[in-house]
């Protein structure tokens, strides 16, 4: 006997749709291997109805003072609160995610970030207003950029839809935002949960839309007509392709990327306590995390002591059922990113050793062991390339300035870490670093008051904090004469 597939809809203008010619994709569960819904194959028709409800609600959302977009933003994480554990289910369905790493790790932050943002939207600051010639004033206004075209990734879609509509709405824009298509069902239900408060509020439920589809969608949107913004968080392939496609009508694109952290280690750590910190952001989410520490680069002095225990620490690690509270970890997200993964470590160089995992686990689903690689090169694929998945690779450098020149050696530019006691060396690492966040002696906290965002290859934009915010403005300038 046959379970039937739930069927997920898209979102457009307060109402649930199929896709108009009514295609569908299976959403497969990674814990499993398993469908488990229907999602729509979102065309050109969909894409259409979405910007245009989003087009129409706009000018009423934009020309609301600041104060009421906030009551609508601390609604809904009243909401997310509320109806948490839907979200949890919804996401660990999406994703594989152990429940009570969603609850205690994503929830919080979430609610967090959206109340932040709604703090966010009465703080819209400019210079002051001033006379620069003679018998003029000129003052500075701060404006939304108007429709937002979103795409979401696979790797954390929930979160990572608060990080795009909260400060969109926030600072007045509309939105039409796509989920992954592997991972719909938690964006599916976000949507329901903020339409309701739009409704309940009084506001236009076309402020917020979702469509559900796969890249051909996401071009779509992109390269739509009505959009002012396209916003993406995703590889670095996805947003090349983004940033090419915004271009011809010249639309503001914010990049969220990939990364390949440095974590860099040096010989007056405490071992055991950096090894217990790296480890678990390292494996946390299998690895799927552009800012994951998986690229240590520890000193010579300590490499081996340091790989034995971090070897001892991955074979600790546990990954497994969403219901077990000993996982650290699910599975990896797809069956093409645990062929990705799987490739990585197929594809090493004989000079490199496999410390520990290295291989799937598991009967069903698409879960890898934690891994750990040493003897590597520093032109190799795995150190130069993103792996997103639970691998961890370790390189011996002999010096600070070895190990400046190789962290920075790679295209990428999000995160890294410095592990230290000695201040004035953090602080020399922390200047040098060509990244867009250094932690020291920690990685991986962050918090909605700083900023997320990388250089290089890593994109450009920020999320969170005020800068995020900004991102989602523009600056128009105003001046009147004095003659009246």
């Amino acid at each position: 006997m046959t379970t039937a597939l739930r069927r997920l809809r898209n979102y457009i203008d307060g109402e649930f749709r199929d896709a108009a010619d009514g295609r569908t994709t299976e959403v497969v569960n990674p814990a499993t291997g398993e469908a488990y819904a229907t999602a729509p194959l979102s065309g050109a028709a969909d894409v259409d109805a979405a910007m245009a409800a989003a087009e129409a609600a706009f000018p009423a959302w934009r020309d609301l003072i600041p104060a009421e977009r906030q009551k609508v933003l601390l609604k809904v994480a009243d909401r997310f609160e509320e109806r948490a554990e839907e979200l949890i289910a919804a996401e660990s369905e999406n994703c594989g995610k152990p429940i009570g790493l969603v609850r205690s790790e994503e929830i919080p932050p979430m609610v967090d970030q959206i109340r932040f943002f709604a703090g966010a939207a009465r703080m819209l600051e400019g210079r002051s207003a001033g006379e620069y010639m003679d018998g003029f004033t000129s003052i500075i206004r701060r404006e939304p950029v108007g429709v937002c075209a979103q795409v979401a990734p696979w790797n954390y879609p929930m979160m990572m839809a608060v990080w795009k509509f909260a400060p969109a709405l926030a600072a007045g824009n509309t939105v039409v935002i796509k989920p992954s298509d592997t991972t719909p069902a938690s964006t599916v239900l976000i949507a329901d949960i903020i339409g309701s408060v739009l409704d309940e509020l009084g506001h236009s439920r076309g402020v917020f839309n979702v469509i559900c589809g796969d890249r051909e969608t996401g071009r779509l949107m992109v390269e739509h007509k009505v959009p002012a913004m396209a916003s993406i968080t995703g590889s670095v392939r996805a947003g090349m392709q983004v940033a090419e496609s915004a271009s011809k009508d010249l639309k503001r694109v914010h990049l969220e990327l990939g990364g390949k952290a440095p974590v860099v280690v040096f010989e007056d750590t405490d071992i055991a306590k950096a090894v217990e910190d790296i480890s678990v952001a390292g494996y946390f989410n299998a690895g799927q995390d552009c800012t994951a520490a998986t690229r240590v680069l520890v000193h010579e002095s300590i490499h081996d002591e340091f790989v034995a225990a971090l070897a001892k620490a991955a074979s600790e690690t546990k990954t497994g059922a969403v219901d077990d509270e000993d996982v650290l970890y699910g599975p990896l997200n797809n069956a093409n990113q645990l062929k990705q993964v799987k490739g990585f470590i197929e594809r090493l160089p004989a000079h490199a050793k496999i410390e520990a995992g290295g291989e799937q686990v598991g009967e069903k689903g698409y879960f890898f062991a934690p891994t750990v690689v040493s003897g590597l090169k520093q032109d190799d694929e795995i150190v130069q390339h993103e792996v997103f998945g639970p691998v961890i690779t370790v390189q011996p450098f002999s010096d600070e300035k070895q190990a400046v020149q190789w962290a920075n050696d790679v295209e990428y530019a999000l995160a890294s870490s410095v592990w230290t006691k000695d201040h004035a060396r953090a602080m020399r690492m922390s200047r040098s670093l060509d990244f867009g966040c250094v932690w020291i002696n920690t990685h991986i906290p962050l918090v909605a008051e700083m900023p997320h965002g990388g250089f290089k290859k890593s994109g450009y934009g920020k999320d969170l904090s005020s800068y995020g915010f900004d991102d989602y403005t523009r600056i128009k300038h105003v001046m009147t004469s004095l003659d009246g």
